[in-house]
């Protein structure tokens, strides 16, 4: 039987979550639909989902929050498109680097809608396994550094843990994974954000320079990531698996 792709939509608005639902059933779609954060959890524990369309603006947990939670729990791997009523560039970036594959604005057109949703599903598929974030708990170790992959935080040489931020945290874990092989522009968006790169088609170069910062990356002889010129980027380093907890 052929796949047909599961939607959810989280919106605390009960005619557009509706609304939204039946439009997207009347497109081949299925559609599920939850009022709040409980509600999603609990179709997300009981229900194969594809993606989830989440709304910013709800009381109790925000779609901020629940986008943030999503990345670090069992569900992680679920693509999640983001609705709002604000289009402030800030507020589409706060909500990429929450762990959002794209941002569509209200109002929007119901066609557009369903474009977005099925480009962020089409992209997260069209990916080669070999290209695929590994989601075990681990710690990473390269050259002085170590990655906590459970608490999502850095450990820098005397121990002391730095915080990452969802987006920075994505980069590394993607660049640690496929450490010695060079990377272009549309594997890091796919793999870290699952987004049109035009959006923001030099978010991963702002990114890549943050990352630098993070490790200290400025000595030519101690450069974990490097650039290849008019192909894009190269985590150096040699990467050891410590394995949990060590």
């Amino acid at each position: 039987m052929e796949h047909v792709d599961h939607i959810l939509v989280v919106d605390d608005d009960t005619e557009i979550r509706q609304m939204v639902a039946d439009y997207l059933r009347k497109n081949g779609l299925r559609a599920s639909t939850a009022a709040d954060g409980r509600e999603m959890r609990a179709t997300l524990d009981t229900q194969a989902i594809d993606l989830i369309l989440l709304d910013v603006m709800m009381p109790g947990e925000d779609g901020l929050t629940l986008a943030r939670n999503l990345r670090t729990g069992k569900h992680r791997a679920v693509p999640v498109v983001m609705l709002t009523a604000r289009d402030d560039q800030t507020d589409r970036i706060i909500g990429l680097e929450m762990g959002a594959d794209d941002y569509v604005t209200k109002p929007f057109v119901a066609r557009e809608l369903l474009a977005r949703i099925k480009a962020v599903i089409r992209r997260t598929r069209m990916l080669p396994p070999n290209l695929q974030v590994s989601e075990t708990s681990r710690l990473l170790a390269f050259g002085r550094w170590r990655l906590d992959t459970t608490a999502r935080h850095l450990l820098d040489p005397d121990d002391t843990a730095v915080a990452l931020s969802g987006a920075e945290f994505r980069l590394l874990r993607v660049f640690l994974d496929h450490p010695n092989r060079v990377l272009n522009r549309d594997q890091l968006l796919n793999l870290t954000q699952g987004r049109d790169a035009e959006l923001f088609d030099r978010s991963i170069d702002l990114l890549v320079s943050r990352l630098r910062q993070r490790l200290q990356d400025g000595a030519r002889e101690q450069s974990y990531i490097k650039t290849v010129r008019n192909e894009g980027y190269v985590f150096s380093m040699p990467v050891t698996l410590l394995g949990e907890g060590e």
